[in-house]
């Protein structure tokens, strides 16, 4: 039996925003100090809010027009409930229904075009440390940073395409100057 890979990919890439996404705290990956950036809207204290970043609004538009993308005339965000130790609020704030960008295309070596379903916008989660103790702890600065998130249609078929795809879009991302798209960094 022979078996024909159908691959679609979603990839999120982090912002070069200077705040997070709906606060004012600094968006900062190198940030080493645990629980450094941060402020009572991207650790979801009660009464706080947010405010979405018009950068990363811009950024997100940006990529989407250099993939030729429609950008609709009313985008939402949406509040998604789910618990993890690092995020803070028991909800992401994220986009579904009316994302940014709709559509678009990359177009591959081979000639192969691959289609983009949407690009949106969400806010990260912290992050979880291990110590050599076996204790977990947990780090905030990543909370509320912006991340784009780009979904395509399964049209790849091998591993071969999705690299390339993923390059391509590192490549965009960089040239537009939405991110640095710094893949080895997970």
């Amino acid at each position: 039996m022979k078996y024909e890979p159908v691959i679609g990919l979603e990839i999120h890439a982090e912002l070069s925003t200077r705040s997070k996404m709906f606060c004012s705290s600094v968006n900062d990956p190198e940030e080493m100090r645990p629980n450094t950036n941060i402020c009572p809207v991207c650790i979801g204290h009660p009464g706080t809010l947010p405010v979405a970043n018009i950068e990363a609004i811009k950024k997100v538009i940006q990529v989407g027009l250099a993939l030729g993308g429609k950008i609709p005339e009313k985008s939402q965000f949406d509040r998604k409930n789910y618990f993890y130790p690092d995020l803070p609020k028991g909800y992401q704030i994220s986009q579904y229904e009316h994302p940014l960008v709709e559509g678009g295309i990359i177009t591959l070596s081979s000639g192969k075009s691959i289609r983009i379903t949407r690009v949106h916008l969400e806010e990260d989660t912290g992050s979880l440390l291990h110590d050599k103790d076996g204790n977990t702890l947990v780090d905030f600065n990543r909370a509320g940073v912006p991340l784009m998130e780009l979904v395509t249609e399964p049209d790849l078929r091998s591993a071969a395409d999705a690299r390339e795809t993923a390059e391509e879009l590192q490549l965009i991302f960089q040239y537009v100057g939405a991110s640095g798209a710094r893949m080895e960094r997970g």
